[in-house]
């Protein structure tokens, strides 16, 4: 039996250059590495993302793939990505998934939980999230 399996680690980066905290808007970064730790080549082939601030706004973000691409990736391989979004207050967090297709037409979903933005104690450290 195959094993579907896309790891994902994400890396969230406050950018102090592109915001304005006197207008409520805090810019963000973050990086994506997307590894197949699974036995059978998968597909990305789009997302789902779930953007809030501290005072409970919530957005919505479906797209097919990532940046631009859709990437197949074999057993083992990986791929990364830089994106960014913006926030009205200095914290906040993300989650959401990716649907897959596995090369033998399996469908699957790569949750991505919860990984939070901030402002205020931006470390940049890397949190290994699926």
């Amino acid at each position: 039996m195959p094993t579907y399996k896309l790891s994902v680690e994400v890396t969230p980066n406050y950018l102090p250059e592109q915001s304005s905290p006197q207008d409520n808007l805090y810019a963000f970064s973050y990086t994506i590495l997307i590894q197949n730790s699974g036995g059978i080549a998968a597909q990305l082939i789009s997302r789902t993302w779930h953007i809030n601030d501290a005072d409970g706004m919530h957005e919505k973000v479906k797209g097919l793939g990532v940046v631009g691409h859709q990437p197949l990736l074999q057993p083992g391989e990986s791929f990364e990505y830089t994106s960014g979004t913006r926030l009205r207050t200095p914290t906040g967090t993300m989650h959401g998934s990716y649907f897959c297709v596995a090369v033998d037409g399996e469908k699957f979903d790569v949750d991505i939980p919860m990984f939070v933005l901030d402002a205020l104690s931006d470390s940049g450290s890397k949190r290994q999230i699926h």
